[in-house]
């Protein structure tokens, strides 16, 4: 099986093109990416990938590289995209070109390619934000440009469910320790900023929920999806919904005498709550994990 990772240099790319390199049904990955936030993690360390790895580095908007990467590959996992959280309203046509256009542009590759599975990297934050749990069902309403942008590219994504098996994955925040680290995620800041400064930010009055996930379960769900077979269409990818308070009282669990400070307290920031028993569930489970353990884990990682 021949696999091509858009992205696959990055948070996610990194854990899953070294998951894939472990499946013995696995006989080639090709880890596309432009390495535009200098992610060179992924070329060190412990050889895994049992010269299985081919790298092309190269845009998502270059059509000749694209193209040329897809010949004789039989799933795609599409992760490109620009994201820079907390700053998704700025720039927005950087959002344009590389989330929306930049999916548009392999769509449209892999209308020519004899593809057998296409796996794309969504967001909840199409949701936009709500008072009330939402679900696969729930009418999006995306806020900042990031969300405009990855709803825009679902429509897109869309047009391959009748002709190829098509899954589109809308994840939550993303946490964890990986080979090469996001640190303008909201809990992987507060660790680097808990461990390094004994001392966190919050925005708001901290009453604030959003839906999470662990790297670690988004590439065991990922690296599953390439052997399991579902019905192509639109799953929720999450583990828990937490409330930014929850957060810091975990923090300080792990890391006594850590100080905090409330930004902005008055203002009730916008939240989202994702339901757990989605969709996805029905085909593969997601490990239960406790919350604080996972944070023990990654304060392992860190070098002091």
């Amino acid at each position: 099986m021949k696999i091509l990772i858009t992205g696959g240099a990055g948070y996610i790319g990194a854990e899953l093109s070294k998951s894939l390199a472990a499946q013995k049904e696995v006989t080639q990955i090709i880890v596309y990416d432009n390495l535009s936030r200098a992610n060179y993690n992924l070329f060190f360390g412990e050889a895994v990938f049992k010269n299985k790895l081919q790298f092309i580095q190269a845009d998502i908007l270059d059509n000749r590289s694209l193209r040329k990467a897809l010949k004789d590959v039989d799933v795609v996992y599409h992760l490109a995209a620009k994201v820079t959280t907390p700053f998704s309203n700025l720039d927005a046509s950087q959002f344009e070109q590389i989330n929306h256009w930049g999916t548009a542009d392999l769509v449209y590759a892999l209308e020519e390619n004899d593809i057998k599975k296409f796996v794309f990297i969504s967001s909840s934050a199409v949701y936009g934000h709500s008072a009330e749990m939402v679900d696969e069902l729930t009418p999006t309403n995306p806020m900042g440009f990031y969300g405009i942008s990855k709803l825009r590219a679902e429509g897109h994504v869309m047009r391959l469910f009748d002709n190829m098996h098509t899954i589109i994955l809308r994840c939550s925040n993303v946490y964890g320790y990986s080979t090469n680290m996001r640190f303008d995620a909201v809990i992987n800041k507060l660790m680097f900023d808990a461990n390094f400064f004994k001392r966190i930010q919050i925005n708001g009055n901290g009453a604030q929920y959003r839906s999470f996930i662990h790297i670690d379960k988004v590439t065991q769900v990922l690296t599953k999806l390439c052997t399991t077979h579902i019905e192509s269409g639109i799953y929720n990818l999450v583990d828990k919904n937490l409330d930014i308070n929850t957060v810091v009282e975990t923090l300080q669990d792990i890391y006594p005498g850590m100080e905090f400070q409330f930004l902005n307290q008055h203002i009730a920031m916008p939240q989202i709550q994702v339901t757990l028993n989605g969709k996805l569930n029905k085909f593969i489970s997601i490990p239960e994990t406790h919350f604080k353990t996972e944070l023990l884990t990654f304060k392992n990682r860190f070098a002091f």
